[in-house]
């Protein structure tokens, strides 16, 4: 299974039927030096499972860090996301993420790769049924539109 549809079989209780359809089409803010740019938002990834409830994200990933003695900030890290879903959250893998999900900018870069990353899982998260609280709808909302 992918990075993604690992990360997405560990919150939603679904993996993409295809990795590539929730992948944003258009290149990202941080590659393109600008911050105003407005990247669409991935398409939701089908499933042949009729759609299940919403997911209340924060409450699920927030019980889980819970449960862990490392104290793991999710909501603005993707390496702690993924150590918190227990998902390979090194370079490499991140790496592959990237690619996965059509990371145009430079991977060497992990510092804007990451927050980059950590963007598009909560708007795949949110495009496929998971409810984020409102600090993240709103910090993804300022990054694509400004206030």
């Amino acid at each position: 299974m992918s990075i993604l549809g690992t990360i997405m079989s560990k919150v939603l209780g679904k993996a993409p039927a295809s990795p590539a359809a929730a992948a944003p089409a258009a290149p990202s803010a941080q590659a393109s030096g600008t911050t105003n740019a407005a990247p669409s938002a991935p398409a939701p990834i089908s499933s042949s499972a009729p759609p299940g409830p919403s997911v209340d994200v924060a409450a699920l990933l927030d019980d889980l860090g819970d449960k862990k003695t490392e104290k793991l900030d999710w909501r603005h890290s993707i390496v702690d996301l993924m150590k918190l879903l227990s998902v390979d959250s090194s370079l490499l893998a991140r790496k592959e993420l990237a690619k996965e999900l059509h990371y145009d900018g430079d991977t060497n870069n992990s510092a804007a790769m990451n927050i980059w990353l950590h963007e598009q899982i909560m708007v795949i998260l949110a495009a496929n049924g998971g409810k984020l609280p409102s600090d993240l709808r709103r910090k993804w909302y300022l990054s694509h539109y400004g206030p």
